[in-house]
């Protein structure tokens, strides 16, 4: 693969401490949300940060895939993407789980699908936990 850009974030303090980029453009107090056992808090946990950028990733993803199947995406489109962590089934530390929903109004049910589909074959986010990661994709 060829590089197209890249970007560094550097974590202190695990999931009560701090992360920033490089540039100072993101940057997050940590808290341990207390599903896991922690205090809650005002931080920003790791799940809320990768639903966040899967969510915007699938959204460019769709807006690639749509062309392909004479869709055109509309403005309202929207992704939410749904992150969930807990314990593996074979009892070896934590997994995630996420759901991406993804709205386009005005858009035929069938169409929708076809594009939400073809946009998880292109998505990075969605090829970096290909066979890891359990997504369930809806369209509403």
């Amino acid at each position: 693969m060829k590089t197209l850009y890249e970007t560094r974030a550097t974590a202190t303090g695990g999931r009560e401490g701090h992360t920033e980029t490089e540039d100072g453009r993101v940057a997050f107090d940590l808290s341990i949300p207390e599903g896991l056992g922690g205090k809650g808090g005002s931080g920003a946990n790791p799940e809320q940060l990768f639903a966040a950028g899967y969510a915007a990733c699938f959204l460019s993803a769709v807006k690639a895939a749509a062309p392909k199947h004479n869709v055109e995406v509309p403005e309202d489109a929207k992704v939410t993407a749904t992150v969930g962590i807990g314990r593996r089934d074979d009892g070896v530390g934590y997994g995630l789980a996420v759901r991406l929903t993804v709205e386009m109004p005005g858009i035929e049910p069938e169409q929708a699908e076809a594009v939400v589909r073809a946009a998880h074959e292109v998505c990075p986010y969605s090829h970096a936990i290909k066979g890891n990661v359990e997504v369930d994709l809806g369209v509403i």
